[in-house]
């Protein structure tokens, strides 16, 4: 572990400067819109960096680096769907939500519908996004667990609490102007991490040595078919078409039904401000994404040459190295290290043979790298086979914390607190929009919708921090479980989405769509769509991704079927 005093320094220092700055921009009024909309004066740039903010939490600089060296640049695919999701929301969605002046997206169902088809569509999005919000509050957790030892718990209720604390304290117009600081400071360290992956390779290699090193060991995989020998491969996760449709179904849901993306843009000062942050939303996004999983790929490059972990959460080897599978665990990590030592050789001969233009050369030691490659993983195995019978229960999906671990054995002092700094950062940003979501949600479609006489403005205020307290306290308690989710974080969370994005998107789509359908056949679709996507899911015969497209299109469905049965009766 490699955090030294001038870490605390530049940590703190950090820290202190963007929370600062956001109190001192904190919203101004005691007023429901104050607090959750920012009184609705948010200019174009700012309302992109809140939707960016929102949606690259510190789970995603903390685990998209693991997933890239794992897996490859693939998992970019995800995001291809993203840009056209973004001009359907500014033609179709836009429009509705700023001439109906709402603060939930939710509303407009009622207004479309009726009362119990809102509360479903909330109640949906309550769920998804309270279960989602408490993984984002475990990851930084786990860096203060992985880099300083401490207890995974008391640091979920410790990270918590200062959330709790910095949300409701700012309100909306915080989040937005500490974002615009998150953004520079996160991608300046960033870059720093990946300079430094780089620089550190022998004398010769270059950059694009580097990606060419990862790209011949399969970890420059952009675009993926999906296909296999017995046809196309629906449990495949990510390849160009589960991106393009899956993705563009998944964004057009958070983007435009999530209320933690749609609060954003409803902050700006007209629809004109909110139309520019989506559209630049779509244009950056990829290309911001794809760097940051590049960072993976070259972290990738640089352990050809120099050793990597048999195994990265350095907290979990400890524990077995203090246990009785101790002599087995040191006996399988030192033939994984000889396996270390020929992938290094090879990787020089490798780049050598790029240098020279040999192509039979390139070849040769192309298909050794990846032999070894694919040994070394089979040790990495049964090392975690050992770790399952040393610690019984223990996660041994060591993806979220390779990042962490290069972070902390390779960089210098001060950047390895700016580094630490960012994942926090990232993360009272996203969750802070999140809890405000929910709690904005929580107010408005619950709270005031039911209530018997009409709330004061300041009595709605005053509600408004209680629930996003609250929320804050769900959160915690959904992180406490959030240790041994097996898949990364990033992809926990988007699983987690898909599980209820397509029925929440079909619902709006209905809206939109088809004319004809009325409240209650929309209402019984929903229920049938989302029963048949949590039993779709749990079957295990498509990857999550397509879960989106079903559940938009199973409440389209189902609603027009339904509807015409039933059009005499239905509302």
């Amino acid at each position: 572990m490699n955090f030294q005093w001038l870490d605390w320094v530049v940590l703190l220092l950090t820290l202190i400067l963007v929370i600062g700055y956001g109190l001192y921009k904190k919203s101004a009024g005691k007023t429901t819109e104050g607090f959750f909309l920012s009184n609705r004066q948010m200019p174009w740039w700012l309302v992109l960096l809140g939707i960016m903010g929102t949606q690259a939490s510190a789970i995603t600089f903390l685990t998209a680096p693991g997933q890239a060296y794992t897996d490859g640049m693939r998992f970019i695919q995800y995001y291809f769907g993203l840009p056209i999701a973004m001009i359907v929301i500014v033609l179709l969605f836009l429009p509705f939500y700023h001439r109906l002046n709402l603060f939930t997206a939710y509303e407009f169902l009622e207004r479309r519908f009726d009362a119990k088809t809102r509360t479903l569509a909330s109640i949906l999005f309550l769920i998804s996004r309270g279960l989602s919000t408490g993984i984002s509050v475990f990851a930084p957790s786990l860096v203060l667990h992985s880099m300083l030892g401490w207890d995974i718990y008391l640091t979920n209720l410790f990270m918590g609490g200062l959330l709790i604390v910095y949300t409701v304290a700012g309100g909306a117009r915080a989040v937005a102007y500490t974002q615009q600081l998150q953004f520079i400071i996160i991608y300046v360290a960033m870059f720093l991490a990946g300079y430094y992956a780089v620089n550190a390779l022998p004398k010769g290699i270059s950059f694009m040595d580097s990606v060419s090193l990862a790209a011949n060991a399969g970890k420059m995989n952009i675009i993926t078919s999906g296909k296999t020998d017995n046809g196309f491969d629906w449990k495949d996760r990510y390849n160009i078409w589960s991106g393009l449709i899956g993705g563009f179904f998944l964004a057009l849901s958070y983007f435009g039904t999530d209320q933690s993306q749609v609060g954003r843009y409803l902050t700006a000062k007209n629809i004109k401000e909110s139309r520019k942050g989506l559209l630049l939303n779509g244009l950056l996004k990829i290309p911001l994404q794809f760097f940051i999983l590049l960072i993976g790929c070259l972290i990738f490059s640089y352990y050809l040459f120099w050793h990597a972990p048999a195994f990265f959460n350095q907290k979990l080897e400890t524990q077995v190295l203090q246990s009785a599978y101790a002599t087995q665990y040191n006996h399988v990590s030192a033939q994984h290290r000889q396996l270390l030592l020929q992938k290094k050789e090879i990787a020089s001969q490798l780049q050598q043979a790029t240098q020279s233009n040999d192509v039979e050369e390139i070849t040769k030691h192309k298909n050794a790298l990846l032999q070894v490659e694919d040994a070394g993983n089979e040790k990495r195995k049964e090392l975690k086979n050992i770790i399952q019978l040393a610690v019984p229960g223990a996660d041994t999906n060591d993806t979220n914390y390779i990042f962490l671990r290069f972070v902390s054995d390779t960089l210098p002092p001060g950047l390895v607190g700016l580094i630490i700094a960012i994942v926090f950062l990232s993360a009272w940003g996203s969750i802070a929009a999140a809890l405000h979501s929910l709690a904005s949600c929580t107010m408005i479609d619950l709270h005031q919708r039911y209530a018997s006489q009409a709330i004061p403005e300041l009595q709605s205020f005053q509600w408004s921090r209680r629930y996003t307290v609250i929320w804050g306290v769900f959160c915690i308690l959904i992180a406490q479980f959030a240790y041994n989710m097996g898949n990364s974080l990033i992809e926990t969370v988007n699983i987690l989405g898909s599980w209820f994005y397509g029925t929440i998107l079909g619902i709006f789509l209905v809206a939109f769509l088809l004319k004809k359908a009325k409240g209650n056949a929309v209402f019984a679709a929903a229920i049938i769509t989302q029963l048949l996507i949590i039993y779709i899911y749990f079957l295990d015969v498509i990857s999550f991704l397509w879960l989106n497209v079903i559940g938009a299109f199973g409440v389209m469905i189902f609603s027009a079927v339904i509807q015409l049965l039933f059009s005499g009766r239905a509302r």
